[in-house]
């Protein structure tokens, strides 16, 4: 065995605990970093060829391993715009740059221009619904963008939906064709009236009149009127007519709606499409009743709050009390967590031996719920840190004894010529 090679051991074994000792200083330093993952040092022994009998020492390597499938407790917070993924999964965020990473740390606080950014100045990606209800990109994070949320810009969302349901009488006098809302005179007809407010293009309120009349045994005509168009005192006729006229057939022993139609659509003036649905109305023995009316759609409204759900929408809610869905935020999860590389500001990128990165959204399959107003703190252990903190700084001081002792004997080496 060479003297030098034993020195070489001993100083390698110092490095691997000066390396397990830098592990824990950063687990201690970041103990209350919100979403951080303790790392270790995990020793594997380094084996030199022996030859004649003689041993050659080799030493030790080093593998530093980050706990990141490990969950760390949460901690709830007063502010929505905190998150916590309670189970699998990472946000998926970018830097200014655009580059995009992985992290478990949520503590989002709107900036200037009203992008959630968190502590590291990282900003929160999300899918839009500017284009309709978002779907995943399963295999990469194309479609995603900032969330971008100003409570200073009015927005007004024109009516496209609604839905009416309640009760027509079945016991109702049918009205004669010569009479029916449709023919838009003075002497028209109906069994039973209700008016709903809508919204224009522009968001002003429209107000509805709309009519069912009975036509015969279970069969009903409704018809949508503009009430702004209506003949003051007496209503009809209506200037232009109806907005929309629809036939409904009922089945006479169930008191069911029936047959293809089981709606209205028409245009608002001013407006978009709207599409009625009247699919639970019914028929019964008992008079009119309204079970039901809503139409979406909002006024000129700034955002007064917003509200985020454990299947990651974020809504907005205006001042008028509506709400409208603004992004959906996706959850990022890869094969083996443990393996992706950490980078600078408590963030992940994937690694050959992580797998590629799976997008979903939360309460898919194995990924979690994200939780709003919580954080997850860090899955630091100070009293285990603690005590790998000593055990390293004695396994460093035995090594140290063997250099020690291996320069000893270097030096009676180098005295037997005197």
């Amino acid at each position: 065995m060479s003297l030098y090679g034993m020195m070489r051991t001993g100083v390698s074994g110092m490095n691997a605990q000066a390396n397990r000792l830098s592990a824990v200083a950063d687990n201690i330093a970041n103990s209350d970093t919100t979403g951080y993952k303790r790392s270790s040092a995990e020793f594997s022994t380094l084996i030199m060829p022996t030859t004649g009998g003689a041993y050659n020492s080799g030493g030790v390597t080093t593998t530093i391993r980050s706990a990141i499938s490990s969950q760390g407790v949460m901690q709830y917070t007063t502010s929505v715009s905190d998150l916590a993924v309670n189970g699998d999964g990472f946000f998926v965020v970018q830097n200014p740059s655009g580059t995009p990473y992985l992290t478990r740390a949520g503590a989002f606080v709107p900036d200037a221009e009203g992008r959630l950014v968190n502590a590291a100045g990282y900003q929160l990606m999300a899918y839009s619904y500017a284009n309709g209800v978002p779907a995943a990109t399963a295999n990469g994070f194309e479609g995603l963008v900032p969330v971008q949320i100003s409570d200073q810009e009015m927005t007004a969302t024109p009516s496209t939906e609604g839905t009416f349901s309640g009760n027509l009488p079945s016991g109702a006098t049918p009205v004669a064709a010569g009479s029916l809302p449709t023919t838009n005179t003075a002497a028209a007809q109906y069994t039973s009236k209700s008016s709903l407010v809508a919204y224009d293009n522009l968001g002003n309120k429209v107000l509805l009149d709309v009519y069912f009349t009975n036509t015969g045994a279970g069969t009903w005509q409704v018809s949508v009127f503009d009430q702004s168009k209506a003949t003051p005192g007496t209503s009809f006729p209506y200037t232009g007519g109806a907005l929309g006229s629809a036939n409904l057939t009922f089945d006479t022993t169930t008191g069911k709606l029936t047959g293809a139609t089981t709606g209205i659509s028409f245009t608002v003036p001013n407006g978009s499409t709207l599409n009625l649905d009247l699919s639970k109305l019914t028929q019964l023995g008992t008079g009119y009743t309204v079970a039901d009316a809503d139409v979406n759609g909002n006024a000129p409204s700034t955002i007064e709050k917003i509200q985020i759900g454990q299947d990651g929408v974020i809504y907005a809610q205006y001042q008028d009390g509506s709400t409208k869905p603004l992004y959906k935020i996706p959850l990022a999860d890869v094969q083996s967590p443990d393996n992706l590389t950490a980078m600078p500001g408590n963030v992940y990128v994937q690694s050959a031996d992580s797998g590629a990165v799976r997008i979903g959204f939360a309460n898919e399959g194995k990924l979690g719920a994200i939780v709003s107003g919580a954080l997850e703190n860090s899955n630091v252990d100070i009293a285990e840190e603690l005590t790998n903190m000593i055990a390293a700084q004695r396994s460093y001081t035995a090594n140290s004894k063997v250099f020690q002792t291996g320069s000893d004997l270097m030096d009676v080496l180098v005295n037997l010529k005197r």
